[in-house]
Parts: C-alpha cells; structure tokens; sequence
C-alpha cells in the first residue's frame, strides 16, 4: 500500500494524493513537454487558474469558429424541430420564439464568454461556480453543477445521434414512401450506432483531424444554406405574409395562445443548443481567454442570421404541412422540399445536407461532451476517474473519456427501441441539464459582480479564479451597467426557458405525449447526490489546484 501525503494549498481546500497519483502527475508534465504546442502565454494563463497543459492546442480562432457553427447549426436546426414549434404557436408563434430565442442566446452566450474569459478551462461550468460561489456551498455547488453540465451534453450527443439516424430513414422515406410500412424504432437506433462510432473515429484518429473536419464542415455549412435556400425561395409557391407573420395555433390545447407559445419555444432552442460547444474545448485553443468569446459571439450571429433567413423561406414555402406531415411524419421539411422544387431528388439533395450537418454537430458534441468528462475525473468527481482521466500519449486526446460518451449514448439509445416517446425524455434533459448549469453559473457572477467582488488582473495575480483564491476579470466582458444588466436578463431567460423544458406538448397526457425528463431528471440527479454523499465527498474537493 502506498501512504498519502498532504498538500495545503490554501485553508479552503485540501488535496489528497498518493504516490500513484504523483507519477501519473509526472508522465503529464512530460508529455506536456513533448508534445503540447501551446505557447507559453497560454500555459501561463491556465497556470493561473491552477491547472496544467496537457492537451495539444490544436485549434486557432477559424477552426474553432468552424467547430462553434458547426455544432449549433441553427439553419439546420430549425429545420429539423420545426414541428413543435408549429404545433404550439403555428407560423407566427415559431418566427417570433426564433427572434426570442436568438436574443436570450445571445444575452446568455456573452454572460459564458465573461466566465470563459475569466477562466478558460474544459471543465467550464462547475469550475466557475467552484469560484464564485460562497464558501459554505462551493464544493457542493460547483459538484452538482458539473453534473448538470454532464446530463446535459451527454443527452445532447445521444439525441444529435438519433436525430442524424432518424433523418436518415426520413430520407429512405422520401425516395421510397413504401417504407413507411416496416419502418421501426430499432432502424433509427442502428442508425444512431453508425453515427456515434463514425462521430468515435473521426474524434480519435488523429490529434488535429477534428479541428480540420469543423473547418472544412464550416465551408459546407454556409454553402449549403446557399443551396438550400434559393431553389426554396426561387421554385416554391409561395403563401401571404398574413400566414407567416400572423397565423397561430395552439394544437396542444393549452388554456392560452401564450402558454402554447411558450411550450412551442423549446423546438428553437434545440435549434441554438450546444453553441458553447467551445468552452469545453478551450485547453485546446490559442489564446482561448479571448479566442473562446469572440469564436461564440461570431458563431451566434452567423448562425441566427442564417437560421432566421431559412425560417422566414420554409414559412413561406410550406405548403399543406398537413400533406407534409402525412408524408413524413418525423422531418416534414424533406416533403416541403420536394413539394417546392417539385423533384424527389432535388430534394434529397437539399435534405442530404442537413444530415451531414447534423453528423458533423454530433461529432463536436462528442469532443465536448469527452472535455467535460475529462476534466470532471481530472478533480475526481466521477466514478473511475483515475482511468477516464488518462490522455492517449499518441493522440494528447482522453480517449477514455470518448469512449464513455459514445458508451452512455449508445445504452440511452437502447431506450428508443422500447419506446420513442421515452426517448424524447433525453431529448428535453439536453435543455434542462444544460440551462441548469448555466442558471447556477450565471446567477453565482451576478451576485458577485453586484457585490464588487471581482477586480482587474494585475500582473502579480499567479494564482486566481480557482477555489479559495482572488476573483479577477477577464480580457473579455462587458463592463459597467451593460454587463450587469445583460447578467440579470440571461438569468430571467434561462430560468424561463428550464421551467417550460419539462413541459408535455399537450394538455390532455398520454404516456406518449408525456414529457419524461422530469422522469430522467430526477433520476440522474438523485444517482449523482447518492453518489456524492456516499463516496465522492470524501475524495472531491472542488478543481484541484496543480501548478502550485
């Protein structure tokens, strides 16, 4: 048996290690050596928040623009969840959630880009609250909060999965409307396999693959809108700005027009989820306290421009959607398409593009949704952290923490098979659990911002924005009264936003109209309070300080 040490790096936190421990800090510092490509400014700036380098910085500000775009895919997005929208709210009701949904996006990704500023690390959220929340709660906060992030992605890379695999039968269905008689739950799954274990290769391969493929997918992203938009808008008939701009529907039968519309909502913000995607890479980026921010802040404006441009085209271009849905049930926008241009391949070729979009947005989940993990075990939070914290000498990528996620989201996926219904549960936790972590994140900066508790970086500082050390501000924020009150706004909007997420599409509950992540909710977050009390409390002590 090896005897533990202490190492007392402030009266607030304690680090426990072993021996083991130390030569595994060891083999990290000397692959850092030879192998990370980061400058030194970068080493310095993640010094400073305690952690060291040891993932490869393979990523400048195109690539990880291109990897920002190409997981929100917004255009593509609404698209593909369109339908909800349009069964609580109509035309009207999903045009102007969009435009809600973009401001509450915005107001939220520049609170992030204060945060990330601040402190540019994979574990994002639950480090930042670590930092800002009081003393008393800030290793249980900063613990819940991480799981949260975890849920969230983790649920977001098996429902971009299944949302590719389905689109791919919706495509079967569109040049063989025979399927429709044999077609089953459990092709969408194998489908959803093919895509994680592709999403697996392409995330493991190689080091510097996944920055090359986010860069070349950008290209096709603005491209493909191009090819999407102009025979949608130059070939379809089109209907009167009345059946756009003012056409409601409340198909829910909800009490009002304002409660179907806020249910509707969620099907846009699915279409802006995972735009952070960013955050959790930023150990991997050049100069990410700013490069992080900006690549968010550009990714969103291209993004919602793009996305309401092709809102405002499939509302003019959409036809008899009661046509549209009887042919496609799940994706009527493929049968939308090829009433406009009036040819099944013509449209095959539009919805094509959507499906490799959507194969490309499940790939950068899984690279961020592996960082959170990562980084998660890096500080001992997580159940075998000693092995999912590993990094692949050949690669600088943890690959075990790859290989989870694509693990969890294939068993997830195993519930579709038994029902679809239940699926759409980890569908809707995606929001829940990640405008949770946000919520805490966000509120936490608030109130210490409010307080005058976060100061200037001096050159002095070596040591800050960790557990137990001085609050600093970033190179990125928006100061004065701007910022206080665009904080105050994105925490009205997420608190809005995860209140309707658990909310079911129709009055009258069946057990498949029922939302089930409340179910899965509760559940994941019951496990990871049993798993703290019992174990985890006793090993996590907040983001372990390594470099001093």
């Amino acid at each position: 048996m090896t005897r533990p040490f202490l190492l007392h790096f402030s009266q607030e936190q304690l680090v426990v290690m072993d021996s083991s421990s130390i030569e595994e800090k060891g083999q990290a510092i000397e692959l850092k050596r030879s192998g990370s490509q980061g400058s030194s400014h970068d080493d310095a700036a993640l010094a400073r928040i305690g952690k060291k380098p040891v993932l490869k910085r393979n990523f400048g500000f195109l690539t990880i623009l291109g990897f920002s775009c190409t997981v929100l895919i917004t255009w593509e997005g609404s698209l593909t969840t369109f339908l909800s929208g349009l069964q609580n709210g109509g035309p009207s009701g999903l045009l102007y959630g969009f435009i809600v949904v973009w401001a509450g996006t915005l107001s939220v990704f520049a609170t992030l880009s204060e945060l990330v500023s601040m402190a540019p690390t994979s574990g994002g959220q639950y480090h930042w609250v670590s930092m800002l929340a009081p003393t008393s709660c800030r290793k249980f906060l900063g613990y819940l909060t991480g799981w949260l992030a975890i849920v969230g992605w983790q649920a977001l890379v098996a429902s971009g999965a299944l949302v590719t695999g389905t689109m791919i039968q919706g495509l079967i269905l569109l040049t063989h409307p025979e399927y429709a008689g044999w077609m089953k739950n459990w092709h969408g799954t194998l489908l959803l396999w093919a895509v994680v274990i592709g999403s697996y290769g392409i995330n493991t391969a190689v080091g510097s693959l996944l920055a090359r493929f986010e860069g070349l997918v950008l290209v096709l992203h603005i491209l493909g809108f191009f090819a999407v938009i102009l025979p949608l808008s130059l070939l379809s008939p089109h209907g009167s700005a009345k059946d756009v701009f003012d056409t409601w529907k409340n198909s829910g039968l909800w009490q009002t027009q304002g409660l179907s519309f806020s249910i509707g909502i969620i099907g846009n913000v699915f279409a802006f989820l995972g735009g952070d995607c960013a955050i959790h890479m930023s150990e991997e980026i050049r100069n990410a306290a700013m490069v992080v921010p900006r690549s968010l802040m550009t990714g969103l404006a291209i993004n919602g421009t793009l996305g309401f441009a092709m809102m405002i085209a499939t509302l003019y271009s959409i036809g008899d959607i009661d046509v549209a849905i009887a042919e496609n049930p799940q994706y009527p926008f493929m049968s939308i398409f090829k009433h406009a241009v009036g040819s099944t391949a013509g449209a095959t070729v539009m919805s094509a593009l959507v499906v490799v979009m959507s194969f490309s947005a499940t790939t950068g989940c899984l690279a961020s949704t592996s960082r959170i993990y990562w980084a998660f075990a890096r500080d001992r939070a997580l159940p075998g952290w000693r092995t999912i914290k590993k990094i692949s000498p050949r690669t600088s990528i943890p690959e075990y923490a790859v290989m989870i996620t694509v693990v969890i989201a294939i068993i997830l996926s195993l519930v579709n098979i038994g029902h679809a219904a239940a699926f759409n549960g980890v569908i809707s936790v995606s929001i829940a659990g990640l405008f949770g972590s946000y919520l805490v994140a966000a509120s936490l900066l608030l109130y210490r911002r409010v307080a005058g508790h976060i100061r200037v970086l001096e050159d002095d500082d070596t040591l800050t924005n960790t557990m137990g050390t001085n609050l600093t501000w970033g190179p990125w924020r928006l100061r004065g009264w701007l910022g206080t009150v665009n904080n105050a706004f994105s925490c009205v909007y997420l608190t809005y936003i995860f209140f309707f997420s658990f909310w079911p599409p129709v009055k009258d509950v069946t057990p498949e109209t029922f939302n089930w992540a409340v179910l899965v909710f509760v559940v994941v977050v019951t496990f990871s309070l049993a798993y703290y009390r019992l174990w985890a409390s006793k090993i996590y002590t907040g983001p372990i300080v390594e470099t001093h």
